[in-house]
């Protein structure tokens, strides 16, 4: 499935700190489940960011899970990070876990460089670049909506609108669905 180009992502916001890692955003421990398998691949939402230490999610209310209980669906739809969001190892599972939690893009002023490339890569969510950190100006809850046409964030629920980096060449390769239904598309590779 692929992914509208210039159609806006609107959602609630989940704000984290930074340096957050992917043994933080699905820990080893949940690597066990296939997803292949269309019940077990829900579990990789149910433990999406279940590694992020509540004191240290960066929430100015104490933290709170991306899902709820049993919940593998989250109510968020946009992360909003600090610096060097997806550290850590190169496992392609953490864009994944998220994607299946039902986030659709991440915002953060970086990204470690093996995730946003399996983000895009594998199609998962959409990784946008701010110009600052605005994981201290955002607050989990605020209502969101991420205008890819003019390149804006807009925080309906604080009425301010920021300039985010435009996706450039990454974003043909995000909207086909990943690298090799992009390449299937451009007749790069023969169509299965």
């Amino acid at each position: 499935m692929s992914k509208e180009e210039k159609e806006p992502i609107k959602g609630k916001a989940f704000v984290l700190g930074k340096n957050i890692d992917t043994d933080q955003i699905i820990p080893a421990a949940h690597l066990v489940y296939s997803l292949d398998d269309p019940e077990e691949r829900k579990l990789y939402g149910k433990y999406a960011l279940s590694g992020v230490p509540i004191e240290e999610s960066g929430l100015p209310e104490g933290g709170i899970p991306l899902t709820q209980d049993e919940e593998t669906k989250s109510e968020f739809k946009i992360i909003v990070s600090s610096d060097n969001f997806g550290c850590g190892s190169s496992r392609e599972h953490a864009p994944a876990s998220l994607e299946i939690a039902g986030i659709e893009a991440i915002i953060s002023p970086s990204y470690a460089r093996i995730f946003y490339r399996n983000s895009v890569d594998g199609g998962f969510l959409i990784p946008f670049e701010s110009l600052k950190d605005l994981s201290t100006e955002i607050k989990t809850g605020d209502e969101l909506e991420i205008d890819q046409e003019n390149h804006e964030l807009i925080n309906h629920t604080q009425d301010k609108t920021y300039k985010i980096k435009p996706l450039g060449s990454v974003a043909d390769i995000v909207h086909a669905g990943g690298i090799f239904a992009y390449a299937r598309q451009n007749g790069m590779i023969e169509k299965a």
